[in-house]
This record gives structure tokens, sequence and C-alpha cells, in this order.
């Protein structure tokens, strides 16, 4: 047995009823070597191939089981099991656990724990080729990937009926490298205890009843930024300005459409703060006397006179004893030079800036960012924006327990966050 540091990553590793569970024992001793702390989840099916206590001599705890377990529930029962993870793995994953996760269904105690729980999910999948290919697999396995479950393989090969195609699971040495290869997966409790302010989506400024004056953002930063913060732990306030987008689970929401409104939602809510991200793209112009009726087409040209909206970041920022605070600077030219501006003139903690354009930023799927603080920045590289998310959380926990608090440590200048 590999002796488990306290302070390494908490793994909840679920195994369901595959023949390649087989493979779970080596998983579990690979994830120790490296430092895990591993608690096995079994489910019904999964006892008919390997023995739990084969998973309790490798991982040294006791297996779970059953839901029903009297004893585990005075002690570490499902929310406890849920809560503890840092990263939930589930190797190998059946057709049956796909199922059931993308249909929400909890019917034991591992589907409950990956309902119950914040902590990021992988699946390796296993299950003959012909399942792996059918249409309703696969759909549960892209609403998964939609919500931001990571979906490792399957690998390609013989498999344990005597045919080939895809549905193998990985082999334990691949599905340990792609853990430990997105490390803000590992950090779930870096802003535990803390609030977090976060402002998403754009504003719209009325210029009659039914015209107003927006931009592009779809907020879907924004929002990843919640979901991101609140799996690292933290008390989750997101403002958010009208997009079509589900509240991230266990986050609170406050919806506003003008940048008027924003600005008072953000002052109401920030006094509690530790952190405020403004993600948000407000408008920085509303128009000076918005008509109570709807303007008719009349005069071949119209002006239309607008005023400066009240500025949330540069608010929060001068707060006196307010939020480690920190901006978003969405450029279409010399980026890292209006953003090194941005972060003086504000006042701001950090910014992250990025690019945007008709084909990156605004309605994008993928993100990149370049991330500015007094004396340092960080290239987080292009991805999709669940993962940008979780690495700027993770910078900014870093800086957050460097200037405000005691654990962590300033990332320097230049260093990438993978």
């Amino acid at each position: 047995m590999t002796e488990q540091t306290e302070d390494g990553p908490k793994i909840l590793l679920g195994v369901t009823g595959g023949i390649a569970s087989y493979k779970s024992p080596e998983l579990v001793r690979r994830l120790t070597e490296r430092g895990a702390q591993v608690q096995v989840v079994m489910s019904r099916g999964a006892r008919e191939f390997v023995s739990p206590l084969t998973f309790q001599a490798v991982s040294g705890r006791r297996v779970r089981d059953d839901i029903w377990d009297a004893q585990a529930e005075a002690a570490m029962g499902h929310i406890e099991l849920a809560r503890w993870a840092d990263l939930i793995v589930i190797a190998p994953a059946t057709a049956h656990c796909i199922g059931l996760l993308a249909n929400g269904l909890a019917d034991d105690l591992l589907s409950t724990i990956c309902l119950a729980t914040t902590a990021p999910l992988m699946l390796a999948p296993a299950m003959n080729h012909v399942m792996w290919r059918h249409p309703a697999v696969q759909t549960n396995v892209r609403a998964l990937d939609q919500r931001g479950v990571r979906i490792l393989g399957p690998a390609t090969g013989d498999q344990a009926c005597g045919e080939e195609g895809p549905g193998r699971m990985l082999e334990p040495a691949e599905i340990v490298d792609a853990v430990y290869a997105a490390p803000e997966r590992l950090i779930s409790q870096s802003l535990k205890g803390l609030t977090v302010v976060i402002t998403a989506g754009p504003t719209r400024e009325p210029i009659d009843p039914v015209r107003y004056v927006t931009n592009r953002s779809s907020g879907k930063m924004g929002y990843a930024l919640a979901s991101a913060a609140r799996e690292a732990g933290a008390s989750v306030v997101l403002v958010s300005g009208p997009v079509a987008l589900p509240v991230p689970r266990g986050v609170k929401r406050v919806e506003v459409e003008t940048a008027e409104e924003m600005y008072r939602a953000v002052n109401a809510h920030v006094g509690a703060a530790d952190v405020f991200i403004g993600c948000a793209a407000v408008s920085d112009y509303r128009p000076e006397s918005p008509s109570t009726h709807k303007i008719k087409r009349k005069a071949e040209a119209m002006s239309l006179a607008l005023v400066r909206s009240p500025d949330t970041l540069a608010s929060v920022a001068a707060l006196v004893g307010g939020p480690f605070t920190v901006g978003f600077a969405a450029e279409t030219q010399d980026v890292t030079g209006h953003a090194r501006a941005k972060l003086t003139n504000k006042g701001v903690d950090m910014m992250a800036a990025n690019l945007v354009g008709p084909d990156c930023g605004f309605d994008q799927e993928t993100n990149a960012l370049t991330v500015l603080w007094e004396g340092g920045e960080a290239q987080l590289e292009q991805a999709s924006k669940a993962v940008v998310a979780r690495r700027l959380v993770t910078l900014i926990a870093a800086r957050y327990h460097a200037t405000r608090g005691t654990r962590g440590a300033a990332p320097q200048a230049g260093t990438p966050v993978s």
C-alpha cells in the first residue's frame, strides 16, 4: 500500500460494472504514488468484477458502495463524500453510468454523490464498440461534455468480447496523466470560505420601449467563472445582464438589465465580498433621454445623445478595505498596452485582457487571456471558456492569498498556468 499525503488532492474514484474495472486498482496505485488521497466508491455491478477488499488494500481506505450504510452516514455519508472530493474520476464509466449522469438520475451511492458535488468530474468510458457508437450513448456523452464533464477516451483496440473498435478504457497511466495535466481541477478549495461577486453578460440601455444599445457579450465567460469559483469552494453571487444561460449550480444569480442596475446590484452585495470579478461587458454610454414611446421612422436622419454610464469596476476598486478586484478588458488592438493602462487607471488588483472581434472573444466557445497585475503577468492559452475560467481562478486565488491572506503564493512574472 502506498502512503497517502494528508495535503494531497482528494480524488474520489468511482468504479462501475465493466470488465475494465480490473484496471482500476492499478489506477488507485498510480494516483496515490502521485500523492493523491483516493476514496473508492463502487457501483453494485462493479462488485461482480473486483472485490472491495482489493481497493481497500491499495487505497488504505474502506470502500464505500452502499448509500444505506448507516455507519457511514453517521460519519462520512454521501453529502460528506461529495464535499470532500476535489475531483471525481469514474473509471470505468459504463453506458448505464453515463446515462444516469446525463439525465440527472441517482439510483446508487456513486450517482448520488455526482449530483451532490461541486467538484469537477472526469469519465473514462468503457464498453463494447457498438454500444459506444449508439446514438443514445453519444447524445448522453455530448450532454455531459457541454456541462463541463471531461471525457477521457475511449481508446480503440481489441475488446473483451473478441471484437475490435472504440470503447476500451484508457490505460491507468493515461488517466493519471490527464488528471495531473489539468492541476486547476485539483484545487477546488482554493477559495474555500470566501465570498466572490462576479458580473457577467451585456447590459441593455433603452432608446425607447422596444430598442436599446447593447453589445455582443454572451455571458459565457462570466458564467464559466462563476462555476469555477463555486468549484473552488467560494460562495458566489453572479450579477448578470440579460443572457440565455442556466445558472451554475450553487450560485446565486441577481438579474439586471442596465448599467445603472448593475452598478446598484454590485454595490448592494460587494460589501460582504472578498473577491470581485468584473467580467460583464457594461455599456460605457447610455441614451441621455430614452423615449417613453416607440420612435417612429420619419426623418432621414436622427441623432442620439449619449451620456456616460456609472463605472462599476472603478467604484469597487475605490472602496476602502474593499475586495480583491479583478477587471476585464476586451480589446481589438494592443491588448496588453490597453489592459496595463486600465489596470493602473482603474486601480484594480488584476486585469484579464482578451482580443475580441468577428472570430474571437464574444459569442465564442473558447477564449485566451493575458492576465496582468503589479509586477507580473501570465498568459492563459486558448482553450474552452470553462478551462480558461478555472485557470484564471487559480491565479486569482494565488494572488488573493499572497496579498490579502496567508495561504498560497503569488505566481512569478511570466509564469504560465496550464
